[in-house]
C-alpha cells in the first residue's frame, strides 16, 4: 500500500482518496501541561486548545474525511476543580455560539455522545440547537464526546438490552455484535479507522473502548494546543502506510 502524497498544503491528492481513513477519533490531551509550560492558568490551555479543534475540523474538510470524533470532556473530568469545570462549560457554550453558523455554511453536521443530561442546562440547550441547525449537512460529521465514558457507554448499552429482553422485544439469541452496536451512543456511526492521541500518552483513557477494537493508533508528542493541519496530514499519511489485517493474514 502506497502512502498518500501531499499535493498541496491543504489536503491529499484525489488519487490517494481510497486510503483515507473514513473516521478519525482524537484524544485531545495536554491543554493543562501546555499552559503550565507557558506560565499560564490551565483554562488558557483549554482556550488555546479550541483553536486546534478548528484546525482539525478544517483539515478533515480539506482532506475529505467524513467523520471526526473529539474527546472533549470525559465523565471523570467532573472531578476536576470547580473553576476549571465551569470554565470548560463556558468554552463549550462559546464554541457552539460562535461556530454553529460556520459549521452550517461549511457542511459540518454536529453530533454529540455521552451522558449529555449531566451537562448544564444552558449547554444542553445550545448543543441541541446546534445539532438541529446542522442536521442536514453531509460533508463532515463532527461528534463531540461530552461527559463521556467508554465503560458507562457499555453499561448503558447492557441496560438497554436488559430492558428490551424483559419487555419481550429480544431473546438471548438476538444479542450480537450488531445488536450491541445499535445500543451504543455511537449507533449509526462507523467505527474509527484512526485514533490520534496528543501529548505522547500511550493509553485510551476510557474512550470508545468497544469501537476502537481494530483502530489504528497514532500518537504525537505535541500537546493539543500545538496540533495543526500539518500534524493531521502526518497522521493520515501514517495511516496510509499501515497494513490493516483485522486478525487475518496479509495477501501478497
Amino acid at each position: 500500500m502506497s502512502n498518500p502524497s501531499l499535493t498541496t498544503a491543504t489536503g491529499l491528492s484525489s488519487a490517494d482518496e481510497g486510503i483515507l481513513p473514513q473516521h478519525i477519533a482524537v484524544i485531545m490531551d495536554g491543554n493543562g501541561r501546555w499552559a503550565k509550560r507557558q506560565g499560564l492558568p490551565r483554562i488558557s490551555g483549554h482556550e488555546r486548545g479550541s483553536r486546534a479543534v478548528g484546525e482539525c475540523v478544517e483539515g478533515c474538510l480539506e482532506s475529505g474525511i467524513k467523520y471526526l470524533t473529539l474527546y472533549a470532556f470525559s465523565a471523570e473530568n467532573w472531578k476536576r476543580p470547580r473553576p476549571e469545570v465551569d470554565g470548560l462549560m463556558t468554552l463549550l457554550e462559546r464554541f457552539l455560539k460562535e461556530k454553529t453558523a460556520e459549521m452550517l455554511k461549511k457542511g459540518v453536521r454536529l453530533n454529540a455522545i455521552g451522558r449529555l443530561q449531566d451537562l448544564p442546562t444552558t449547554c444542553q440547550r445550545r448543543l441541541e440547537k446546534a445539532i438541529k441547525t446542522t442536521a442536514k449537512n453531509e460533508k463532515l460529521t463532527l461528534t463531540l464526546a461530552l461527559s463521556y465514558s467508554g465503560r458507562l457507554e457499555i453499561v448503558d448499552a447492557v441496560r438497554t438490552l436488559v430492558r428490551d429482553a424483559r419487555a419481550g422485544k429480544i431473546q438471548e439469541a438476538d444479542i450480537s455484535i450488531e445488536r450491541i452496536n445499535e445500543c451504543l451512543y455511537t449507533a449509526g456511526l462507523p467505527d474509527p479507522d484512526l485514533l490520534i492521541r496528543t501529548s505522547g500518552e500511550m493509553r485510551l483513557s476510557n474512550f470508545l473502548l468497544w469501537q476502537l477494537s481494530y483502530t489504528e493508533i497514532h500518537v504525537t508528542q505535541k500537546f493539543w494546543p500545538e496540533f495543526t493541519r500539518a500534524d493531521l496530514r502526518m497522521a493520515i499519511e501514517d495511516f496510509g502506510r499501515r497494513d490493516r489485517r483485522y486478525g487475518g493474514i496479509t495477501k501478497k
